[in-house]
């Protein structure tokens, strides 16, 4: 696709250099996930907002330059001096702050963010049942959890309804992955939020083409792209999840201490 098609889509995501984008995504163009998610929310300057699994923390700058807001820019995985100095050089130490910290062992307030958004990491810990009354306690009363992340178009039940293509990674790399249903429901029984959206990304075709592409010119294995390569009825996919803190009370006494069994 045309560079001039693609600022059509993704304005935003098009203003950074696409050397450092690539150098810094953790897999897909984090940047093109996060401005088709944030499309979808109304960021205002002065809000508090939590980047959780922020991998390299670009999607933490790109929020803080793009909506003036202050991000907590978390992840477990990447070291928070070196998020920093990515921060500083983009001119972003009064606005994003880097934190190395568990997901589920958050060290902010109840009812501290506006907003928590979650770009390509929620899958590995937002499966568990007891995270969204956890991560909802940090959220204001009509703030909002976000999250955009891969998903399957068909449910898998059991070993025998996985593809032939996903096979020999299944049992390492998508086991949980889920439908779009399964993630609405997970978070509609709880009351804790009501669902503003639920859907496949409209440019989840473009992202995972561009994905593909660019690893194929890295010539380096990846077991997700070369899932994308081989999915050809279109079984994997990106999709939205935004939900609406309502004003009900978590209860969840004893999640803090078995996530650290």
């Amino acid at each position: 696709m045309a560079n001039q098609q693609l600022q059509h889509i993704f304005p935003k995501a098009l203003h950074y250099d696409p050397d450092w984008v690539r150098r810094h995504s953790m897999g897909e163009n984090v940047l093109f996930n996060l401005e088709s998610l944030t499309n979808s929310l109304e960021l205002k300057p002065g809000m508090r907002v939590l980047d959780l699994g922020c991998g390299k923390a670009i999607s933490s700058i790109f929020l803080a330059k793009e909506f003036g807001v202050t991000v907590y820019a978390v992840d477990e995985a990447v070291s928070a001096s070196d998020n920093y100095q990515r921060i500083c050089d983009a001119g972003c130490a009064d606005s994003v702050i880097p934190l190395e910290a568990d997901a589920r062992a958050l060290p902010f307030a109840e009812e501290f963010f506006d907003a928590v958004i979650v770009v390509d990491s929620y899958t590995y810990f937002g499966t568990d049942e007891k995270y969204l009354p956890y991560i909802c306690r940090f959220i204001k009363p009509d703030g909002c959890l976000a999250i955009v992340d891969v998903c399957f178009t068909h449910e898998i039940d059991s070993l025998e309804q996985v593809p032939d293509f996903l096979r020999g990674d299944y049992q390492n790399y998508w086991y949980f992955i889920h439908t779009i249903a399964w993630w609405r429901k997970l978070w509609e029984k709880t009351g804790l939020v009501h669902i503003e959206a639920a859907e496949e990304l409209a440019e989840a075709q473009l992202v995972r083409e561009h994905y593909v592409r660019d690893y194929e010119q890295k010539e380096e294995p990846d077991a997700f792209a070369k899932a994308l390569q081989h999915d050809e009825q279109g079984f994997i996919s990106f999709f939205k999840l935004i939900g609406r803190r309502s004003k009900k009370t978590v209860y969840l006494q004893s999640y803090k201490s078995d996530s650290k069994k």
